[in-house]
């Protein structure tokens, strides 16, 4: 492109042109590429405008008149350089005296327009002269600046320095006329109005091209935006806001005004990526979360117990995301879950024991799904609607802490709920459990685990647990080995090693025993021929069973009589120094019947096998006559004829009789129900054996943390053993006392000489 009219205005100085020669030459240019560049400047023009400019900085002729002693040593090409700067900002301050009386009566979006023209007509033509004016910026300005010089910028700063004093803040100096124009139309977006948002863009941008570091101009300075732009726009967004949510709470729901925050938040973070800067997005956010979430937090927390009552996920999330926002905001939902859980929880069991006929005992499998089905709703709801927050994780946990160990059913046991579990966990693993697939198994094992998570006496739920399992392998009603394997197995990852082990035992031995019956039979058939009883033996170690011999003595029916002793002999000779316990309450045997027309089998326990045996010999036995064959004691041969004449094996007239019309639809008839007194003191025996196991566990770790500090005083020595064993149960502080006590006087430790609360240990 050319422009003619302005290439031929002034002719091209000589290389020794004197300062108003070579100035009114480049002014000529310099102006018309900062206010006609529009009609194009053509290369000859430009480079010899570049050429006039380098010519001026190098000619070492001194072009003022006479010897300036002042200038003492300083060069011609010095001189130059200032000269020609100091024209450059007396052109610069004439031409924007200009725009600023243009700008005068401008207002609003008209004076926006005007600035934003303007500015990229300003900046487009400051780019051009600063190359016309390379070699002065190299030598010239680079010199001054490296002298510590204040003031002197190379030519495309200097055009921004004098923009900012001579038209930027003379206009922002009335009532900040150009920043108040771009807030009125950032508000009038916020009221729903389209606006020109790259015209925004391009008046925001100048502010920051304004700043200046005055110690690296190169580096990009944020003062500018800063005073004139972001305090007032955020003092701004704050007054509309503040106004905005407080009349729109007052008209609305809670839950409409949480859509109404979440909008604006997103249309905030939306225009700091069209218009702001990225440096303002933290400051922005954090204003808006101050003013919509912070400010109304109080209503949006009272308002939770009811999005929770009437399971408002969406509103529930939405909650939940602003309140995530602010510090402190979710730490009163936390609470207020945890409370709603808890009550949930002892609502569902004290509704169960209403519903029962037995309030102290109710059915184990109710229990346990009442229990889950509340800890499973809410569990959903911390996944959906608070993102599994380890916060919102925590209150869950604590609740169901709480009303697992105590509600309606456990009243103020703390052995309760374990047992129920340990109960539900044995019918699941029974054959009699009707669990359609092995999976449904396994899930029914996991949700149990996820309630033994939550039991405080885990000890309690290892016995109980233990018992039922002895049962179960004793009487060969295990659903699977698998299964049995596979709960083992979860117990052992929740609570370690030595929490299963005497369960692993219990196996191992159920394994032995199975070899030792084979080797047994193997061994009499060899040498005897009159076996027509069909054998079979378990050996279990009385370290790892929870099974108590019989209380009273016991009379072994002869027709048993010759096995029980070649078996004892079998094992002495196999194992010598082992004793033997015979278990005669836990035996079962299966009796033929030769006295009815029918044949059948009776399944019977041992005691009703030695009762029933007697009728070989006898037609008819009193009471006492069975009491005095059989040595069983009173009470429980009371239960055990009951039972027989509950059945119509036996008849009860003065004497007992065998019934001789007996008659079943079952050729298979099991006699062999649990006793009352049997199911009644098995967990009376549980607890008793949980009560000394548990004086020996306080008492070994007392011990041990002794034997490691050396010496402790009281108070630190009780916490560190409740730290220590809470894992498996909570140590009540006087059985820790009465254990220390104990130590004392068996002189495992010691007080220490002039204290009276300092333990040592004694090696």
């Amino acid at each position: 492109m050319a422009s003619s009219s302005s290439s031929n205005t002034v002719a091209m100085p000589p290389p020794n042109a004197d300062l108003a020669t070579t100035w009114a030459y480049l002014e000529e240019g310099v102006d018309h590429i900062m206010t006609k560049l529009q009609t194009g400047v053509s290369y000859s023009k430009y480079m010899s405008l570049y050429t006039v400019s380098y010519n001026y900085c190098t000619s070492s002729k001194m072009h003022n008149t006479g010897d300036s002693t002042s200038l003492g040593q300083r060069t011609g090409a010095n001189l130059m350089g200032s000269d020609l700067y100091n024209n450059l900002i007396r052109y610069f301050v004439a031409h924007l005296k200009t725009l600023r009386e243009e700008a005068e009566p401008l207002q609003d979006e008209a004076l926006l327009r005007y600035y934003a023209k303007e500015w990229d007509r300003y900046t487009t033509g400051a780019n051009y002269i600063n190359r016309l004016f390379t070699y002065l910026n190299r030598h010239w300005v680079k010199r001054e600046r490296d002298e510590g010089r204040k003031g002197v910028y190379p030519v495309y700063t200097l055009a921004l320095v004098q923009w900012k004093t001579n038209f930027f803040l003379h206009v922002q100096s009335k009532h900040q006329k150009l920043a108040g124009a771009v807030l009125r139309l950032i508000e009038r977006q916020r009221n729903g109005e389209t606006i020109d948002q790259g015209l925004v863009k391009k008046v925001v941008d100048s502010f920051v091209s304004l700043g200046l570091d005055e110690s690296d101009i190169n580096k990009v300075s944020y003062e500018v935006y800063k005073e004139h732009f972001e305090t007032p726009f955020l003092e701004a967004t704050e007054k509309y806001y503040r106004k905005e949510s407080e009349q729109f709470l007052a008209e609305n729901s809670v839950p409409d005004y949480m859509k109404k925050a979440e909008e604006r938040l997103r249309e905030e973070e939306d225009r700091v990526e069209r218009y702001l800067n990225t440096n303002t997005r933290k400051a922005l956010v954090s204003k808006c979360e101050h003013v919509l979430i912070r400010e109304h937090a109080e209503r949006l927390w009272e308002h939770f117990q009811t999005l929770l009552d009437y399971d408002k996920d969406e509103d529930l999330q939405r909650m939940y995301a602003l309140l995530a926002r602010i510090p402190e905001g979710l730490e009163p939902l936390r609470k207020k879950f945890e409370e709603h859980v808890k009550k949930a929880g002892l609502a569902a069991v004290a509704k169960l024991v209403g519903e029962g006929t037995d309030a102290t005992e109710p059915d184990p499998k109710a229990y346990v799904d009442a229990l889950l089905e509340v800890h499973q709703k809410n569990s959903e709801t911390v996944s959906r609607s608070f993102r599994g927050e380890a916060g919102f994780v925590a209150s869950l946990d604590k609740a169901c802490r709480d009303f697992v160990n105590r509600n309606a059913a456990t009243g103020t046991s703390t052995t309760k709920s374990p047992e129920l579990l340990a109960k539900h966990a044995d019918a699941l693993l029974r054959k009699s459990n009707k669990m359609a697939e092995e999976e449904d198994l396994e899930g029914a094992l996991n949700k149990v685990m996820v309630l033994f998570k939550y039991i405080d006496d885990k000890d309690v739920f290892q016995q109980f647990y233990t018992t039922k399992l002895s049962k179960r392998l004793i009487h060969g009603v295990s659903a699977s080995d698998e299964a049995e394997a596979s709960m083992i197995s979860k117990l052992k990852e929740a609570c370690g090693f030595e929490y299963t082990n005497k369960l692993q035992r219990m196996f191992t031995d159920m394994s032995l025993s199975k070899d030792l019956t084979e080797q047994f039979k193997e061994r009499m058939q060899q040498n005897h021929d009159d076996m027509d009883i069909n054998f079979g033996i378990m050996v279990l170690g009385t370290n790892f069973w929870p099974l108590n011999p019989p209380a009273h003595d016991f009379i072994i029916p002869s027709d048993i009589l010759p096995v029980y002793d070649r078996f004892t002999k079998y094992y002495q000779q196999k194992h010598s120094g082992r004793k033997l316990t015979w278990l005669w309450n836990y035996s079962k045997n299966e009796l033929r019947t030769s006295y009815l027309n029918q044949k059948y089998i009776f399944m019977t326990s041992t005691y009703q096998m030695a009762v029933l045996v007697q009728y070989n010999q006898n037609d008819t036995l009193s009471f006492e006559e069975l009491k005095a064959a059989t040595q069983i004691s009173e009470d429980l041969l009371k239960q055990v004829l009951q039972s027989l004449v509950k059945a119509k094996v036996l008849i009860e007239s003065d004497q007992y009789d065998l019934n001789p019309n007996f008659k079943s639809k079952k050729i298979r008839i099991n006699l062999n129900v649990p006793l009352k007194a049997e199911q009644k003191t098995e967990s009376n025996d549980v607890l008793k054996t949980v009560d000394e196991d548990r004086k020996y566990v306080i008492q070994a770790t007392i011990v041990r943390i002794m034997k490691a500090r050396k010496t402790m005083k009281n108070q630190q020595l009780i916490q560190e053993v409740i730290s220590q064993i809470s894992q498996r149960f909570t140590p009540k502080i006087p059985d820790i006392k009465k254990a220390i006590d104990h130590l004392l006087e068996k002189e495992y430790i010691e007080r220490v000489e002039g204290t009276r609360d300092t333990f040592a240990y004694v090696a």
